[in-house]
């Protein structure tokens, strides 16, 4: 599998970019990454999605928003309408293209949580997704101070959906700077030094540092999860990538990403991904070739 990095620069007078472009309908076969936050709005197509880890088709229109550096790519296999070309509006931003500022203000709370979700790759169904394409092709005509009051409009459309959904492992999560989520940092950080390793909930805990039992309570509910689910989706998301990356075996994935024992891997990746290590390869190799 290919890795492609992307550099784009703004013009002087740009703080961020957008632009429409006629999609061509084919299989790509790299993976696309970019330092810079990217919201991609495609519309006429069905085709499968690649973002980090996470594989899916898709159909029609879709909206998602992408983080630094995180690898992804679209397949294109045919138009739901024949007659009607397929296209993508795509914006380009950093998070602080109005000033860091903006991002420390309380009524930022909301958008700094949706931008450290694009870390791991999120997408928007309706009604978020017809919100934001009336705004996004309002931009495309306007210049200025509109398109960034627009660009604004959008990120807080984004932010405020219920219809949204993370895509891709903890593997590829970065977490923020502010309030809880710096002492969340302290402890991912430590987990993805040390998952190759044995973690104990007593280490972890003394980070912050809290109780076994209060820190359990509190990783629970900032993350969703437990320490030794989190720790399982880390090494497996691992795992997987070094399965994309076509440079190790199912045995090497699973020695490298903490595993000393490929019954378990296999078991946890099942669980994890819904597929065994093999099948998951696999299904990416049929998919990402091309025809």
């Amino acid at each position: 599998m290919q890795y492609i990095y992307e550099n784009f620069t703004f013009p002087p007078d740009q703080s961020f970019t957008i632009r429409s472009e006629k999609l061509e309908v084919r299989k790509y076969t790299a993976l696309k990454s970019h330092v810079n936050f990217e919201i991609a709005l495609i519309e006429n197509c069905c085709g499968k999605r690649f973002i980090g880890d996470h594989i899916q088709d898709f159909e029609g229109e879709e909206l998602v928003l992408l983080g630094s550096y995180l690898p992804h790519c679209w397949q294109y296999y045919k138009t739901m309408d024949p007659l009607i070309a397929p296209e993508a509006i795509v914006i380009h931003f950093f998070p602080d293209f109005l000033g860091k500022d903006l991002l420390n203000k309380p009524e930022a709370k909301q958008m700094n949580r949706l931008l450290d979700d694009a870390a791991k790759g999120v997408i928007f169904t309706e009604p978020t997704r017809l919100e934001a394409k009336v705004i996004m092709q309002q931009m495309l005509v306007e210049t200025g101070l509109r398109r960034a009051a627009l660009m604004l409009q959008l990120l807080d459309i984004l932010a405020r959906s219920e219809n949204a959904q993370i895509l891709s492992s903890p593997y590829f999560h970065q977490v923020g700077n502010s309030g809880d989520a710096q002492k969340l940092n302290r402890v991912f950080e430590y987990i993805f030094a040390n998952f190759k390793q044995e973690i104990s909930l007593k280490e972890v805990a003394d980070i912050i540092p809290m109780s076994p039992a209060a820190f359990c309570r509190f990783f629970k509910t900032k993350t969703n999860r437990t320490l030794i689910d989190f720790v399982k989706e880390i090494r497996i998301g691992h795992a997987a990538k070094l399965l994309l990356e076509g440079k190790h075996n199912v045995t090497e994935a699973c020695f490298d990403c903490g595993y000393n024992n490929l019954s378990n891997f296999n078991k946890h990746f099942k669980e994890v991904k819904k597929m065994s290590p093999r099948n998951f390869v696999k299904q990416y190799d049929s998919e990402i070739a091309m025809d």
